[in-house]
C-alpha cells in the first residue's frame, strides 16, 4: 500500500500578517521553523522513503527539517509551487479587498478570481501531476507544498468536484493531508489537517 503525505509549509511573517504570498519566495519565521522541526519528528515515525518539495523557500525549508532527521535527500518540483496570485501577491488582504473588490468577492464565493490569477483548474492539474509522479518514488512519500496547492491538487488527484473541495477548511501551517492507495479502491483520504497539536496558523 502506498502512502502520500501532502504537507503544508510552516508559518511565515506573511502568513502572520495576512499578506498574499502566492509564488513570492518568502522564508519561514521562527514559529515556522519550530513547527517544521516538531512535525518532522512525527513524520519521521511514518518511515518515509522519499521527500519532494516545492522549490519556494518556505516549502523547501520545511522539507529540509524532515531531511535533517531522516537522512533523505529532498527532490524539488516547481509544479508544487503555490497558486500564482498575480497582482494580489505582496498585498495585505485588506489591500486586496480595497483594490480588487469584485475579484475578492469571487474568491470568497469559490468562483474563479479572473485577471492574472492562476485558475483553480490549472492549479489542480499541475499539482496533481506532481503528486502522481511523487507517489511512484516509494511506499511512503512526503510532499512539502502550500495551502491552496495542497487542497486543489489533492482534489484533482482524487477526482473530487469543486463543491466537495469547498467543504474543506484551509490547511493549518505545517499540517498535512494523509492519502492511502488501496489496490481495489484506488486513492483514499485517510486524514485531513493532521499535525502537531498546539500549533495554529
Amino acid at each position: 500500500m502506498t502512502r502520500l503525505i501532502v504537507w503544508r509549509h510552516g508559518n511565515t511573517d506573511w502568513n502572520a500578517t495576512e499578506r498574499v504570498q502566492g509564488q513570492s519566495d518568502t522564508p519561514l519565521n521562527d514559529l515556522g521553523r519550530r513547527q517544521a522541526a516538531a512535525a518532522a519528528q512525527r513524520l519521521l515515525a511514518l518511515r518515509p522513503d522519499a521527500i519532494v518539495a516545492s522549490d519556494l523557500l518556505r516549502a523547501s525549508d520545511t522539507a529540509a527539517a524532515l531531511s535533517a532527521v531522516s537522512g533523505l535527500t529532498v527532490t524539488y518540483d516547481k509544479r508544487l509551487r503555490e497558486r500564482f496570485f498575480g497582482a494580489w501577491q505582496g498585498l495585505f488582504m485588506t489591500e486586496v479587498i480595497e483594490r480588487f473588490p469584485e475579484q475578492h468577492a469571487r474568491w470568497t464565493s469559490g468562483q474563479e478570481i479572473g485577471g492574472d490569477v492562476e485558475s483553480l483548474d490549472e492549479l489542480g492539474t499541475r499539482v496533481s501531476a506532481a503528486l502522481t509522479d511523487a507517489a511512484a518514488l516509494g511506499d511512503t512519500v512526503v510532499v512539502a507544498t502550500h495551502g491552496a496547492a495542497a487542497r486543489q491538487g489533492v482534489g484533482d488527484f482524487l477526482g473530487w468536484p469543486a463543491a466537495v473541495l469547498r467543504t474543506l477548511r484551509p490547511l493549518d501551517n505545517c499540517h498535512w493531508i494523509d492519502l492511502f492507495h488501496d489496490r481495489r479502491r484506488g486513492w483514499q483520504l485517510a486524514g485531513f489537517n493532521v499535525g502537531e497539536p498546539g500549533f495554529l496558523r
